[in-house]
């Protein structure tokens, strides 16, 4: 696992919890922060395995 999959899953978890507050506190402007985070932590971890999978295939060769 590498640092961009690290950040990417915590941002998603970190945007989960975000968007919980702010449904339970009903805060629309929390809700979609929350859920811009989780937009940026899926990318980011999207990042990470593709440079996981080059870095294995540049490995096999």
């Amino acid at each position: 696992m590498n640092e961009n999959q690290v950040k990417g899953v915590a941002k998603d978890v970190a945007g989960k919890i975000q968007e919980t507050v702010g449904q339970a506190v009903g805060s629309k402007n929390q809700q979609a922060k929350g859920l811009s985070k989780q937009v940026e932590g899926k990318t980011e971890k999207t990042l990470g395995d593709a440079k996981e999978v080059i870095k294995d295939a540049a490995g096999k060769r």
